[in-house]
């Protein structure tokens, strides 16, 4: 199963993506200038692409990434201003 939404954030919208794999899902919120990723996906090679991403950890739903916390980001994220420990809510912000 695939639950799909557009997040608005002002004028500006992030696709959610939730993918059920197993009994677990795969949570994925992209904007425009990057994306946020679950513990699934690999921050070592978003960083290799120079992608702006933003690592979250302990979440099902796309409800849960919404009140998540950054664990981890590339050094293009941290360019950008996104900092380990801050409010998926603000990132939104950034990368919408």
């Amino acid at each position: 199963m695939i639950e799909q939404r557009k997040i608005r954030i002002g004028d500006r919208a992030v696709e959610a993506l939730a993918f059920s794999l197993t009994d677990k899902n795969l949570i994925v919120l992209r904007g425009s200038r990057g994306y946020i990723m679950c513990g699934y996906l690999n921050l070592e090679a978003a960083e290799k692409f120079n992608d702006v991403a933003v690592k979250i950890t302990g979440v099902s739903t796309i409800d849960d990434a919404l009140k998540a916390n950054v664990v981890s980001c590339t050094k293009t994220a941290k360019d950008l201003g996104i900092a380990v420990g801050q409010p998926i809510q603000d990132v939104l912000r950034i990368i919408a």
